[in-house]
Order: structure tokens, then sequence, then C-alpha cells
């Protein structure tokens, strides 16, 4: 395990330049917006057109993937005509004077019996563990199924066309490849970095598939009118609204981790520390550290923010604003990083939007979001036992959180200049940031009470 070390260098004299641009993102956010749309309208507009099939709003699981898969070319296609993020050195790509096919076939041999093992060995680990087989991950099950014939048969095609441009072809999936043929030489670091990136793409890819439809139902269904006279409905359905963002930008963030998107995976966290402080927020490992019955469960006998300010309208609609506010921050959070975002990963690195004010926006909007809606020092049964113990425990899991954002900027600050440069400029100028280094060291440098009487 690892924590972040705190710099000792000279403050960065500028704010480094983001690696992800925020049109990315945004036109994300607009292509969904469409889709909604259109999803919400499809029996009004079946019916102008004359079309077959039923006339009712599209909100089933597969009008959630297909949202996702639209916007994600969306995103791409500005990525690569509009940015032309495939020309930037980053991704390892040289377009000029490719190889001939015939120089690379070796290479991609190898690369493709790698990257099929390694496709093999997932899939046989979906099938062993159970939580991938009930509820949510039913959903996940199936789409991964139906597109391993289509991803087995173009891998073929894009990894020879690859390869053919790459300055350097021989990454994790040809030096794994190289390891079970064992004909080449190979290095055990490449092979560690390569699936530590498949680890990640595997268990996040699958649980965000799992959970993009019953937010995209619960929009695509809601009855606006009938959210207007009721605060805390209508904040219920506004907070869903920008989870989706998030959720739906999240998972196009996963499934396209392109090199001429300049999208791919750099590393993967190599901290233990951050893996568990990751993985413990997640299924299956939450159910049995943050559930209503986990270790650390926060919500006995509590009820949400709208049962106790029920009877005071306008602070209903103050705190749902507020709240709103924290959820868009952590949706903005995500959208920033258009087709990049994953956790535990290294795929450039982001200055813009909020990431201008913390290096670890979400993770406070989140928190923040937790603690305001919960409000666990109150409960529905008066026990001060509860009270304390919702409050301690909710405690615990933000410090979970500081404890990953610590792992995260340890990786990062590893790994890229520009990061280290970022994080010296923030520590001195972030709107956060630097405001609570400068109370921590205030604090660290202020003596005891009795000492101060004493002098």
């Amino acid at each position: 395990m690892s924590a972040s070390p705190e710099p000792d260098r000279q403050t960065a004299a500028r704010l480094p330049e983001s690696d992800v641009s925020p049109w990315v993102g945004l036109i994300g956010v607009a292509g969904l917006f469409v889709w909604i749309a259109l999803c919400r309208n499809w029996p009004s507009i079946a019916e102008v057109l004359n079309l077959p099939g039923p006339r009712e709003r599209m909100s089933g699981a597969y009008a959630a993937l297909a949202s996702m898969l639209f916007i994600g070319v969306l995103m791409a296609v500005w990525s690569v005509l509009v940015e032309k993020v495939h020309l930037r050195p980053s991704t390892g790509i040289s377009w000029k004077n490719p190889r001939p096919l015939s120089s690379v076939i070796d290479v991609s041999g190898t690369k493709l019996a790698g990257l099929w093992a390694t496709w093999e060995i997932i899939g046989f680990l979906y099938c062993v563990c159970r939580w991938y087989w009930d509820g949510q991950y039913l959903f996940a099950m199936e789409v991964i199924g139906a597109a391993a014939v289509p991803l087995f048969l173009l891998s073929v095609p894009y990894v020879l066309w690859l390869d053919r441009v790459l300055v350097n072809p021989r990454d994790g999936a040809w030096h794994f490849g190289a390891m079970l043929i064992g004909r080449q030489r190979w290095e055990a670091e490449q092979v560690k970095k390569h699936w530590r990136a498949w680890a990640i793409k595997a268990f996040f890819g699958a649980f965000m598939i799992s959970i993009l439809p019953p937010g995209f139902a619960n929009i695509v269904n809601a009855d606006i009118p009938a959210l207007l006279d009721n605060p805390g409905r209508f904040g219920g359905a506004l907070f869903e609204l920008l989870f989706l963002i998030d959720v739906q930008i999240g998972t196009v963030g996963y499934l396209f981790t392109l090199r001429p998107l300049d999208a791919h995976i750099r590393s993967g966290n190599p901290f233990l520390g951050g893996w568990l402080a990751a993985l413990i927020c997640y299924p299956p490992f939450v159910w049995g550290v943050m559930s209503n019955n986990g270790v650390i469960g926060y919500e006995y006998h509590t009820a949400d923010w709208s049962y106790w300010f029920q009877g005071h309208t306008a602070l209903m609609w103050i705190w749902a604003g507020w709240l709103a506010v924290l959820t868009a921050v952590y949706a903005w959070a995500t959208v920033a990083f258009g087709i990049r975002f994953s956790n535990l990963t290294y795929r450039g690195v982001l200055t813009n939007g909020p990431y201008r004010f913390t290096r670890h926006p979400a993770y406070l909007a989140k928190n923040a979001f937790w603690w305001c809606s919960t409000l666990p020092f109150f409960v529905t049964n008066g026990s001060l036992v509860d009270m304390v113990r919702n409050t301690f425990f909710l405690g615990c899991i933000s410090a979970i959180y500081y404890w990953r954002a610590r792992t995260e900027e340890a990786h990062l600050l590893a790994e890229d200049p520009k990061y280290r440069e970022y994080y010296d400029w923030m520590a001195q100028h972030g709107l956060i940031t630097s405001r609570l280094r400068k109370l921590l060291l205030c604090l660290r440098r202020r003596p005891p009470a009795g000492l101060q009487a004493a002098e």
C-alpha cells in the first residue's frame, strides 16, 4: 500500500493545459439529451411517420445501451474530426510510412494470442463469480456474451491495422502472448501492466453496463408535471438525471479505450492500497461493507432529507437545490473526462472543469451529498446509539474516499510530470485545495491553548 508523497518542489508558475478538451464531454451530454427526447417522444414520432411497432416510449435496457453507444460515437467522431486526437504523439501512433503487413504478422499473431487468452480468462471469471448471474448483472452478462464473437472477429483486422502504425507494437498484450507461447523474450512488468488494465475494464465495465437501464428508464418515463408540485420528488428526479449523465459518460470511458482516440489506458494503479480503497466501494464488496447490513452501514433507522424537512416547503426547495448542485458537480467531474473516464487508471492529465478548483471534485461532491441527503445524525427511533453509529460510519466511508484520493495521487505523481506540476499549482492556487492546505498548516503550527496562555 502507498499514500501520495508530499512534494517539496517549487510552486508551478501556471496551470498546465488539460489533456482533455471540455467539448468532448459536452458533446456527449448534448447527444444524451437528444436521445432521451427521442425515446420520450417515440409514440408521437412513430405515429407521424406511420412506423410499425408499438406506440410507447423507448425506456428498455437496450434503449439505454443504444444511448451509450450513440453518445460514444458522437464523442469519438468529434475527437477525431475536430480535435484530431489521433495525431497526438501520446497515442503512440505514427501514421507516416506504415509498415508492410508481412512485417507485423508475427508480432500481431503473438499479440492476438495474448488478447484472446485474456478474454478467455475474464470470461471464465465471469462464469464462476456468482454475483454476475443475478439481479442487475444479468443484463451486463447478456450484452458481453452477445459482443464476444464480434469482438473476437474484429480484433484480427484491428490489431493488424494498428500494428502497422504503432511506434512500438510490442505492448502488454504482446508480452502476455509471448509469455504464453514461450518463444520470445517477454517482460514481467509489461504483463502486470497488461493485466491491471484489463482487470479494470472487466470489473468496472460489467458494473457500468449493469447500472445503465434503471436510471434511463426512470428518466424516459418521468411524469414531469407531477414532479413540479413536490420538491422531494422533483429533487429525486433531478438527481437521477444527473446520475444518469455520470453513468452514461462513464460507461463510454470504460468501453472506448482505444489508441486512435488517445483514450487508451497508459497504466493501471500499481498500489494495492489503491485497489482495496476502490473495490470496497463497488459490488460485490460494497454489499458486505457499506450496505445497510454491511460492517459500516450508516443508514440504520434513517430517513432522507425530504422526511425531515416535510412541512417546510421553502426549506425543501432550498435543500433540493443544494443537493442538485452537489450532484451536478459530481456529474460534471465525469463529463470533464470526455471519453477517458475510468477508475484506477492513468489516461492523461485533466486540469479543466471542476478539476480547476480541486483535485478530487467528484469525491468531495459525492461525500457532501451523502452527508446532506442522509443526515445520519437524525434517526427515526430517537436512539442516541444509532445516531452515533451512523455518523461515525459515514465518517469512515468519507475516510475511505480520502484514502482513494491519496492512492490515486501517488499513481499519477509517479507517472506524469504534468500531473506533478498540476499538483503543485493546485496546492497553492486551488479554490478548495489551497485553502484546506493552509488551514491544516495553520493548525499544525498553532501551539496548544495551555502553551499559548503560558506565553
